[in-house]
């Protein structure tokens, strides 16, 4: 019988119960005294979310392939569990074995998105183990981090020992041969993280010293010692067919955020958006075969039992084995009722005609992403989309039954302007008169419905936008202001609904995206004040985080409202992601100018990643340098 960390009594006090007991189907449960090397993975934010990531179950499924390696799973509890385990003073515990974090090897955080970093420090506070990595001991577990928010470690670095780089299928096994032969050597905490340094993917904070102008910009970043690289370069699979993936996903008995099936068809983009940090991290592009996700569909679907399936990549249309791999899947889960789920696809006449034979068009609703109002801020942005696209596609989805149109924008991008931000409410206008206009009264399926949601823009590392700045709070909400005033304007504004984001939130996201060293402190005191969970808009207190950056000497504005210097040396220039930082400002060059740059498969735009010799570059192309 396997023992509970928490008593019935316990249980019954807290929400959701079953976030918290394990047990789940396909989990994995190992005899502890038995493996050599013990791994708790967490995702630091509630269940429900940190199991609808694939990266996890990815990792989960290597690690446990390993006789030496037992790895198991912990997230953030809500804070109903967190008060009764500090009352009580029970330790944070894994979920597979319900022992305490302090008794495991490694403890990885996947690092997914800013507003969790508080969430972090809980896990560690619950666990017992020092928040700060020059405090932990010999006993003490290695604490790592991987996954979108490591491309700018910084603000976080006081708190881990080592930092992944990249796809954890490259160099994970090396790094956990090389714990397990300096601890049978006798080895100490301090040897093994020096000999990691030399793990291709591994950044070790500690071994690292950052010095500053007067005026608060960072003057030099260098390694303190030989075992330490100037640079820390990205690691990537080369081959997606060749590595290892997840035949039996872990079933939760909470329903999770992504409740199905999920069956990654490449990494990688080719659109080149400027705002985005995944399209240039993530690069190059790797496709799947189809005939390897055809088999893998198979066997996961059989291991879960789930009754949806869908295709997970950064732009699915871009997929040139989509056609193939839809046609196979629809024809083989038709029959077994099971649902295929398209996400990411670009809005055409081939995707139209796909996802009509996957949905119920009478239940669902049509989502794209313009991301700018008008065709002046999309070539800014480098969308690759024009006006004649959106209503060419809008046009064939409403004639195809779609009356439900989802549209997502962004607000405060790089030179726009209040006749941009008027755009949204303009373009949902004429996506609604164009409804009208195509669709004859009898056959209308109800009222057309459009609705707009922006969200404020956040320059990220390692995009072209990283030198932008942000804007204040006040002239944030003005621009929602005006878009939600002026749809409202509009004549058929019955049609049109409106929502934006959390205008303080996405400052406070600005901060720890760009921030250096320094933003760690006000981390810590943000923590010791009480926030957590402030990806979670009513959980958020920005005023407990502004006396955090107070009493910590930390200025926002420095942060968010300053537009970088050219030259400025960022605080993640040390790691390499095989983007060029020349590429960057290029392409920052050419979106001030307003050109638009070709995606990766109609023309090279030299932007350094073909340095990884695989995928899309390696492909036949018009190869000709895209100059600024």
């Amino acid at each position: 019988m396997r023992k509970q960390a928490l008593s019935d009594e316990i249980l019954m006090r807290v929400e959701k119960p079953a976030r918290y007991v394990g047990g789940e189907l396909n989990a994995v449960m190992k005899d502890k005294d038995k493996v050599s090397i013990r791994f708790a993975m967490c995702f630091p934010d509630v269940y429900e979310i940190g199991m609808s990531y694939l990266g996890i179950q990815i990792l989960y499924d290597l690690f446990n392939r390993r006789e030496d390696t037992w790895c198991e799973r912990v997230y953030s509890p809500w804070p109903d569990l967190d008060t009764i385990l500090r009352d009580k003073k029970i330790p944070l515990f894994a979920l597979e074995s319900q022992d305490p974090l302090k008794d495991f090897d490694f403890l990885g955080f996947t690092l997914q998105y800013e507003m969790g970093y508080t969430n972090i420090l809980q896990v560690l506070d619950l666990a017992g183990i020092p928040l700060l990595s020059e405090r932990r001991g010999e006993e003490d577990p290695v604490v790592i981090g991987g996954g979108p928010c490591s491309y700018n470690p910084e603000p976080l670095a006081d708190f881990f020992d080592l930092f992944y780089m990249g796809e954890g299928e490259v160099s994970y096994n090396r790094l956990l041969d090389l714990y397990k032969a300096n601890k049978a050597a006798g080895g100490s905490r301090k040897d093994f993280l020096k000999k990691a340094a030399g793990v291709p993917g591994i950044y070790v904070p500690c071994l690292y010293e950052a010095s500053y102008h007067e005026d608060g910009t960072l003057a030099a970043f260098r390694p303190l010692c030989d075992e330490a690289p100037e640079k820390i370069k990205r690691v990537i699979v080369k081959d997606l067919n060749d590595t290892v993936y997840p035949e039996k996903l872990i079933v939760p008995y909470v329903r999770s955020f992504q409740d199905r099936v999920t069956l990654e068809v490449m990494r990688g983009c080719i659109r080149g958006c400027r705002f985005c940090q995944a399209g240039m991290v993530y690069r190059p592009l790797r496709e799947r075969d189809a005939d390897w996700l055809k088999a893998q569909a198979e066997k996961m679907l059989r291991a879960s039992g789930y009754d949806e399936i869908t295709l997970s990549s950064l732009s699915t249309s871009d997929y040139t084995g989509l056609p193939v791999l839809t046609d196979y899947l629809i024809g083989e889960c038709r029959d077994q009722h099971i649902n295929i789920s398209l996400p990411s696809l670009r809005i055409d006449a081939f995707s139209l005609d796909v996802m009509s034979k996957v949905q119920d068009i009478r239940k669902s609703s049509l989502t794209f992403a313009p991301e700018a109002g008008t065709q002046r801020m999309r070539d800014v942005i480098n969308k690759g989309i024009t006006e004649e696209d959106i209503f060419r596609g809008a046009a064939e989805a409403f004639h195809g039954g779609w009356n439900k149109v989802k549209l997502y924008f962004m607000l405060g991008l790089p030179t726009e302007t209040d006749e941009d931000a008027k755009g949204i409410p303009d373009l949902c206008e004429r996506l609604s008169e164009l409804y009208f206009a195509e669709i004859p009264k009898e056959q209308r399926n109800g009222r057309v419905q459009i609705s707009a949601s922006s969200s404020f823009f956040v320059p990220k590392p390692f995009t072209p936008f990283q030198w932008a700045s942000m804007l204040p709070r006040e002239e944030y909400l003005r621009r929602a202001y005006l878009v939600k005033d002026t749809m409202r304007a509009q004549k058929n504004n019955k049609s049109l609904h409106y929502e934006y984001h959390d205008a303080e939130v996405t400052l406070l996201e600005g901060i720890l995206a760009r921030g250096d060293r320094k933003v760690g402190k006000a981390i810590l005191r943000a923590y010791e004040l009480g926030c957590m969970f402030d990806a979670w808009s009513e959980k958020c207190r920005y005023d407990l985080w502004l006396q955090a950056f107070a009493e910590t000497g930390i200025d926002p504005d420095f942060y968010t409202l300053r537009e970088r210097g050219e030259d400025e040396l960022f605080p993640w220039d040390h790691i390499d992601i095989g983007v060029t930082k020349a590429f960057l400002r290029r392409e920052w060059n050419r979106a001030m100018a307003g050109v638009v740059t070709p995606n990766c498969r109609e023309a090279c735009s030299g932007c350094g990643a073909a340095s990884y010799g695989c995928g899309i570059c390696r492909q036949p192309r018009n190869v000709q340098e895209v100059k600024a």
